[in-house]
């Protein structure tokens, strides 16, 4: 019976670590994905100390949660298991649409009850209800951007090469159908072809995002013009664009602060953006008011939850307080979104905050490694895009957390809770571990075919070495 009750416990860890040993793709970023996931189970178990408007208990908000990362690994393992880039091209082909659209009815606050309508969440537009669904425009166009812009310089490589062997091109027929007319002759130059594909999309979609939150209208600009950067456009002109899209910037603000908001006032974004980038989060600021007037709750409430994340910083230490005895959860009420890295540090201390640093170095890391094993263009910009997008977006968070920089609303990546940002990044982790997925399969089957030609070439090398000692002797002999 111990024998049975052993072979078959045998068996089964065997059956297990087969599995294991058998899932594809990039075990690194499989193991940050579920690091993550796990710290964001506990985390929002601990964090949710008030009741959510609507729920009977505690445990709906964690069930909730729970139901979302359900649905996140559910799409990163439908997209891991796509096993052709191709569907990945295609799909990416209209990010720049999808964005466009989505912006375009968030600027125009389109209300269409039942099918789409535009919301107004904490004094800024920047959700879509569509069939009663909430749709976080500004986290789809960070992936998708990236994802076209994969497309679009991929695509722009391919057509060059085409010209220069004098073959039609299958990309930019647009482009290459107006060249033809004599009045649009210069779209057949590549600078007009990297501006229509590439530069007019990123500032089209900067300028439509700025409406709703400058903060991510800038962040979403740097993530693109980095994007451009891992593909190999020239630095020159990506330097010109971003200079001029922030010099554009800065004549906003100066118009804007030197007329009193008479210019640009319907930006209500504009007086956010340089509120934040003015603010002063210091509490003794209290006491120069008069207790309970209005100024004095006015600024109690601009102050309490960065003053509280930087109290939680503090209180932390390098162990931390322990699971469940944060005491800043009962003050910042949505600790566990904009606020997650403080609730961590102040639960988990310096130890916990570094650990998840790691995890979002080494998906960088990692995502370099893979972009570097792809032989496809459109892959290693695709991978190195999405690892540099969530990492950058992390770092922000945790910036925003410490004290370091403006208020800024990113959450942090597949940790805090979010229910859209949350699925958003899951999409973003299956693209990148199937892209992993076709790159070692290609280096596992280059290994596959070289073996044999190194076996043979083996064999030979033996016998050559077989025959100059035979020669040898020979020659010892007479």
């Amino acid at each position: 019976m111990d024998g049975r009750k052993e072979k078959k416990t045998g068996t089964r860890e065997n059956g297990f670590w087969s599995f294991i040993d058998n899932i594809e793709g990039d075990k690194v970023v499989w193991i940050i994905v579920f690091m993550l996931i796990m710290i964001s189970i506990l985390a929002i178990f601990s964090s949710t100390s008030l009741l959510r408007e609507g729920s009977k208990d505690r445990m709906d908000f964690i069930t909730d949660h729970l139901m979302i990362v359900g649905i996140g690994l559910a799409l990163i393992f439908g997209l891991y298991n796509i096993r052709k880039l191709g569907v990945f091209r295609i799909l990416s082909k209209f990010g720049f649409a999808l964005s466009f659209i989505l912006l375009t009815l968030l600027v125009l606050h389109v209300r269409i009850p039942g099918v789409v309508e535009a919301e107004r969440i904490n004094g800024a537009w920047r959700t879509l209800r569509i069939a009663g669904q909430q749709l976080h425009v500004f986290e789809v166009v960070k992936v998708a951007m990236v994802m076209y812009l994969a497309w679009a310089i991929h695509a722009y490589k391919e057509d060059q090469e085409a010209m220069a062997k004098r073959k039609p091109s299958k990309h930019f027929r647009l482009a290459n159908s107006l060249a033809k007319s004599a009045n649009f002759a210069s779209f057949s130059q590549p600078f007009w072809k990297r501006a229509i594909y590439m530069y007019i999309p990123i500032l089209t979609v900067c300028v439509l995002t700025l409406v709703g939150s400058g903060s991510s209208a800038v962040f979403i600009g740097v993530i693109l013009i980095s994007t451009l950067l891992i593909g190999g456009m020239p630095f020159k002109e990506i330097a010109l664009a971003g200079a001029t899209g922030l010099a554009a910037l800065l004549l906003i603000f100066g118009v804007y602060t030197a007329t009193d908001g008479k210019v640009f006032g319907k930006f209500e974004r504009i007086a956010t953006m340089q509120s934040r980038l003015g603010a002063d989060y210091d509490a003794s600021r209290l006491n120069e008011l008069r207790p309970r007037s209005r100024e004095f709750y006015d600024l109690m409430d601009q102050i309490k939850q960065p003053y509280s994340a930087k109290i939680a910083v503090h209180e932390g230490g390098i162990l931390g307080k322990g699971s469940g005895n944060s005491t800043q959860k009962y003050v910042v009420s949505n600790i566990y979104g904009d606020y997650m890295f403080s609730f961590l540090i102040e639960e988990y201390g310096l130890v916990g905050g570094i650990l998840v640093i790691l995890l979002y170095v080494s998906l960088l890391a990692r995502g370099s490694t893979i972009a570097r094993l792809c032989n496809h263009e459109y892959a290693k910009i695709a991978v190195g895009g999405l690892s540099v997008l969530i990492t950058a977006q992390a770092f922000m968070h945790m910036f925003v957390n410490v004290d370091i920089g403006p208020m800024t609303g990113q959450t942090l990546p597949l940790i805090s809770h979010g229910s859209f940002a949350f699925l958003v990044f899951c999409i973003a982790f299956g693209v990148i571990l199937s892209i992993s997925r076709m790159a070692r399969n290609r280096i596992r089957e280059e290994e596959e075919a070289a073996a044999p030609l190194y076996e043979s070439d083996r064999d030979d090398i033996q016998v050559t070495m077989d025959v100059l000692e035979q020669i040898d002797n020979f020659e010892d002999n007479r």
